[in-house]
């Protein structure tokens, strides 16, 4: 199977269809506006379940120093969202995890983005660039045309997100040769509302 993140989980039950059918990563997420968000009690329950062999990612949007610092016990990388790569680097350094940094992407210049975070980040995740005045970043479904990704050459490892779900994963995959896919609101029955089934689904359509 592709290596997976399952992302906004919120509960014992959905963190346990992710492990249960095969999730590599799952992400916990720190921003308030979101309906995935999480309290340090909730992510620390969830956190405490999880298998030493499955990553926990942190996801937080242009966050404080003193939210990366409180949620950092609870997780093993972090995954930052508009934040710049020196930041990016800062954070990393300061934290000593593993830093995944998204890129935003709707056309191909987009991507150039990526370039720089070279030496800043360790892992880039492509997500679908939101509308204008959206208040989340990600986890709208949006999915972006992978064709951009065609004879990209990619500065770091990297994730792909943005619209994926039980339906179309197996194609993304094929069609990027992605090495690791991330979906959220794709395995939601509503907003932040993650479904086992779905999750169940997900996770064995990106079974090769």
């Amino acid at each position: 199977m592709t290596p997976t993140k399952i992302c906004g989980l919120s509960t014992p039950a959905t963190l346990d269809a992710a492990l249960n059918n095969g999730a590599t990563h799952v992400g916990f997420v720190f921003f308030a506006p979101s309906p995935r968000n999480l309290s340090f009690a909730q992510a620390a329950e969830l956190a405490a379940r999880v298998p030493r062999h499955v990553e926990r990612v942190g996801v937080f949007v242009d966050p404080t120093d003193e939210l990366l610092e409180r949620a950092a016990p609870l997780i093993d990388a972090v995954q930052l969202h508009r934040t710049a790569p020196a930041r990016v680097a800062a954070t990393r350094g300061r934290l000593r995890l593993p830093a995944w940094a998204a890129v935003a992407v709707r056309t191909r210049a987009d991507l150039d983005v990526a370039k720089t975070y070279a030496g800043a980040a360790d892992r880039i995740l492509y997500d679908a660039k939101t509308p204008e005045g959206a208040a989340l970043p990600g986890g709208m479904g949006v999915r972006f045309d992978w064709s951009l990704l065609d004879g990209f050459r990619h500065p770091l490892p990297w994730a792909l997100s943005g619209g994926l779900d039980p339906s179309n994963v197996a194609e993304a995959i094929r069609r990027t040769g992605a090495p690791l896919v991330d979906v959220s609101s794709g395995v939601e029955s509503a907003p932040g509302v993650k479904d086992v089934d779905k999750i169940a689904a997900f996770l064995k359509a990106a079974r090769p």
